[in-house]
């Protein structure tokens, strides 16, 4: 019994100084309003490599593809 008491105070001192330190860190007077404008435009979706349009190295509706150690490369198709 006794140490079936000890463990309780032992857990609720520990309960009691975890409640005493936390802080709540939240930012609420801050928003997506205050963030400069190239962070408001972003957006991590990219265009896809393959399209009607004629790409750097490759033709229509075709994207480069290399090998292992990038020793051949050749384009293939969508």
């Amino acid at each position: 019994m006794r140490r079936l008491v000890i463990t309780l105070v032992a857990a609720a001192a520990i309960v009691a100084a975890g409640s005493l330190a936390w802080q709540a860190e939240a930012q609420t007077s801050r928003g997506a309003a205050a963030l400069p404008a190239t962070a408001n435009n972003f957006s991590p979706i990219e265009k896809a490599a393959c399209g009607p349009v004629r790409g750097r190295y490759c033709g229509r509706w075709h994207h480069l593809v290399c090998g292992r150690y990038h020793r051949h490369c050749w384009c293939a198709p969508c």
